[in-house]
């Protein structure tokens, strides 16, 4: 997939959000080249926020993205699903401050962008971040890097004091297939206990079952039980994606995660772009379509990204 893409034709999906419990109805549009992901908040006189790192404001219980006091949180989980499907460009139109959970995975998002005829090439080449500099950064036992790589590789590793979940790791090398195949369906997760604190505070309002998995002090609460049997961990990889895709530009470098999440994440994102030598900005010099390949160094020259 060597050419900048956008979506084909207009999505549109309505639906909760996991934090606010508010009814939100979004659109995802084409955009032209070099444009990039851009959320617009309608019911703001459409004020748009570039998807971008600059631009994270808060990172508790989701990523949260804003410009000039205006905000759009939880995007992480549609941001990963076009960056899974090798979308460059798109508009997101959204009418309140946070996009809809939906199931709590990606797979939703991914399945109405197909129905609404998937994805298309744009005559521009992709542009690309490729890692040239390990960056990591830490918060006592967690930590999360950036490395070198020949492809956009992820690994994640989680522990918790509990039978169901314990430790688990997952590893994979990104391509837009094995995104659907094995991290689009995975839910976000939490203990039973913690998800009935939030919701005496106020918090998690519009969480369900129908829209995480729940696990109690010995069992997964969900009637129909859990989608992987180390859904949790490659939930994990899932909002990495989706962290990692707001450096702009899809990612030639390897991922390392321990115990992280999107405070982390928006501290890797920050520090690497903190580091001008740690990375540049690629594209390949020819622009044949491989779909589902894993992109190689040695085809990249140096490029530009979109200003934003």
């Amino acid at each position: 997939m060597l050419s900048q893409r956008t979506v084909k034709s207009l999505v549109h999906g309505q639906g909760i959000g996991l934090h606010s419990g508010e009814l939100a109805t979004f659109r995802i549009l084409p955009a032209p080249p070099d444009t990039g992901l851009r959320f617009i908040r309608t019911d703001h006189q459409d004020h748009e926020i570039p998807a971008h790192a600059a631009f994270v404001v808060d990172t508790r219980l989701a990523t949260t993205l804003g410009k000039d006091g205006i905000t759009v949180s939880t995007v992480e989980h549609l941001i990963a699903a076009l960056f899974g499907l090798g979308v460059d460009n798109a508009y997101i139109e959204v009418d309140g401050p946070e996009l809809p959970i939906l199931d709590g995975s990606a797979q939703p998002f991914v399945d109405l962008i197909r129905e609404a005829g998937g994805t298309v090439a744009q005559r521009r080449p992709k542009k690309f971040l490729v890692v040239r500099r390990p960056v990591t950064v830490g918060d006592g036992d967690k930590w999360a890097r950036l490395e070198p790589a020949t492809c956009f590789r992820l690994k994640a590793t989680i522990e918790f004091n509990h039978p169901l979940v314990n430790r688990q790791s997952y590893e994979l090398s990104l391509s837009d297939t094995g995104f659907v195949r094995h991290i689009a369906r995975a839910r976000t997760f939490g203990f039973a206990k913690d998800v009935e604190a939030m919701h005496r505070a106020g918090l998690a309002r519009g969480g369900s079952l129908d829209n995480a998995v729940v696990i109690d002090d010995y069992s997964v609460r969900n009637p129909d039980g859990l989608r992987f049997p180390d859904e949790f961990v490659r939930h994990k990889v899932l909002d990495a994606i989706g962290d990692l895709a707001l450096l702009g530009a899809p990612i030639i470098g390897g991922y390392v995660g321990h115990k992280s999440g999107h405070a982390l994440h928006a501290q890797l994102t920050s520090a690497l772009l903190a580091q001008p030598r740690a990375y540049e900005i690629c594209e390949f010099t020819h622009r044949k379509e491989v779909e589902g390949a894993q992109l190689e160094l040695p085809q990249f020259r140096l490029g530009g990204l979109a200003a934003l």
